[in-house]
Order: C-alpha cells, then sequence, then structure tokens
C-alpha cells in the first residue's frame, strides 16, 4: 500500500494513494485516526483496518488533492552519512566502520513537491537523494534478523544540506547544516514494506533540472537498513513515525570538482524505484 497525508477543500487528512487517485480513509475508515503518526502509533489493529478497506472506491483523483509530507512533525528524524561506498570515495573518506548517525530536526520536513528554502546565509546548498525508513512500531535493542518487524513501509527524503554549515566543526555542525526549515522533503507516501519487497536493491535517481546527478543502487550501502536499526536501537528507543535516511549515493554537488550548487529557480527531483518520486523547486527564504 501506499499510505499518504493529503489535502483536499483546505482539510488535511490521511488515505491510500492509488494510480487513479486516493482513498480517503476518513471515508473509508471512519475510526482511524486522521494524521499519519497517530495512525503509526495505533499499531497492527489501525494497519489491519485499512488492509481491509485498499480496495475502496476512489474518493479523489490526483489532481484533486495536494500530497503533503507523509508524516507532518516526524518524532525524529535519524539520518546516516557516508553510507554509499561510491559517496565516500568521491568525498575522499575512508569506510565508516559503524553507521555514522546525526539528527535532522523535525521541523525541517517538508512535503514531496514543496518549495526548498535557499537562505540567505549560505551559498553552498546541496541535495542528497536518500531511502528513508519508516518505523512502524515502538522498538529498543532490535536485533538485525528482526529489525524489518518493525518497519512501517519506505519513502523518499532530500536529505538538502547547507554544506558551510556542515563544515563548522563536529559534532553541532551536522544538526546546524542539515536541519534548516524545508530541508527534508519526503514522500510522496510511506510504501509499505510487502510492496517494497527487498530495499536493498532500488534503483535511485537524482535530477537537477533534468541533469541527471546521481543514479545508483541501494545494492551499494555499506550497512543496509536493518543493519542500521539494529544499531541506533542499541543505544535509543525508536518510536513510530520516525523516519531513517539512509545515507546518499555519488553525484552530490559537494563531489564535484567544481561543485553545482542548488540556487533559486533550480529544481530537483528524487525518484526511487517502487517508491515513485519528489520534486521540489528551490526558492529564495522569504526573510
Amino acid at each position: 500500500m501506499r499510505l499518504v497525508t493529503f489535502r483536499q477543500n483546505g482539510k488535511t487528512r490521511i488515505g491510500i494513494q492509488k494510480h487513479e487517485g486516493v482513498i480517503d480513509l476518513s471515508i473509508a475508515a471512519p475510526s482511524l485516526p486522521k494524521n499519519m503518526l497517530s495512525f503509526l502509533q495505533a499499531g497492527t489493529s489501525a494497519m489491519k483496518v485499512v488492509q481491509a478497506v485498499e480496495n475502496s472506491n476512489i474518493h479523489f483523483s490526483m489532481d484533486d488533492v495536494r500530497l503533503q509530507c507523509p508524516i507532518t512533525i516526524p518524532p525524529m528524524i535519524l539520518a546516516i552519512g557516508l553510507n554509499y561506498r561510491l559517496h565516500a570515495e568521491e568525498t575522499g573518506s575512508n569506510l565508516p566502520k559503524v553507521p555514522l548517525v546525526f539528527t535532522k530536526q523535525q521541523t525541517c520536513a517538508n512535503g514531496p513537491f514543496d518549495d526548498i528554502y535557499a537562505p540567505p546565509e549560505s551559498a553552498l546548498l546541496d541535495y542528497e537523494g536518500e531511502l528513508g525508513i519508516v518505523i512502524g512500531k515502538k522498538c529498543r535493542r532490535v536485533k538485525k534478523a528482526d529489525a524489518e518487524d518493525y518497519i512501517a513501509g519506505y519513502c523518499i527524503v532530500n536529505d538538502v544540506s547547507l554544506r558551510d554549515w556542515q563544515a563548522r566543526g563536529a559534532p553541532a555542525s551536522f544538526t546546524m547544516g542539515k536541519s534548516w526549515d524545508t530541508h527534508g522533503p519526503m514522500g510522496p507516501a510511506i510504501v509499505t514494506k510487502n510492496e517494497v519487497g527487498d530495499p536493498h536493491q532500488l534503483n535511485l535517481k537524482t535530477w537537477v533540472n533534468g541533469e541527471l546527478r546521481q543514479n545508483s543502487s541501494t545494492n551499494d550501502l555499506i550497512f543496509n537498513c536493518f543493519d542500521i536499526i539494529e544499531f541506533i536501537s542499541t543505544a535509543l528507543t525508536l518510536q513510530p513515525g520516525t523516519v531513517i535516511p539512509t545515507g546518499t549515493p555519488s553525484g552530490v554537488a559537494a563531489g564535484m570538482e567544481t561543485p553545482a550548487w542548488l540556487t533559486p529557480g533550480d529544481i530537483v527531483k528524487v525518484e526511487i524505484e517502487k517508491l515513485g518520486f519528489i520534486e521540489n523547486k528551490v526558492v529564495a527564504e522569504p526573510i
């Protein structure tokens, strides 16, 4: 299934996205919570209700709705750095021995087709197309073999970065360089794991103004999705709705001999096999 948060006629709620449109769960299953985070927190029983209505009639065409960030304010966004072999090579970095975890603040979460702000405080605005894990059940000390049981699904994330702010000095630099408002576009849906299959065999591509910049596969991940959940949950309790961007492949602006930083007017499109695509315009941040 493709679970979405959408806005229609001035109201935001959750639904199931089909090729021809959206099933409004507030109509098809009115007993369910009306926002995605509460729905995920409701657990297996809520998911079974949705499965029972996933073949209901479409309520709205895609032209009638605006897809929103699937989880408007995720409890946590825990991202992974340098997690593709070729990306580590293009940055001149050694392969990490453990997942490099950093935090993107929840306020950076942004819609799949909403604008990305280019702030006046930086000219080094970069893109990072990534596979995002969405946690479905509260968990701690999860073993790798059991990790998939705690995943609700997957989404696309653009880990937008300000490279100068990121380079100011660890560890706070990653938080400041990665967490600006609008710098976490994600979506367009949470695609459930049964529909995705193996998350480590997905093509990932990023275009800027139609130019292909990233062209890779999740089979180049150094630490896969299940490794990551085992590692993070050793220390942290993962809450339903937590989003884990798993790292970006080679092709970012920072890895170019002459970096092509994002500027107002640019259009960034990230596509991942089976998940769809997100597309965001870069605009000067309104001050």
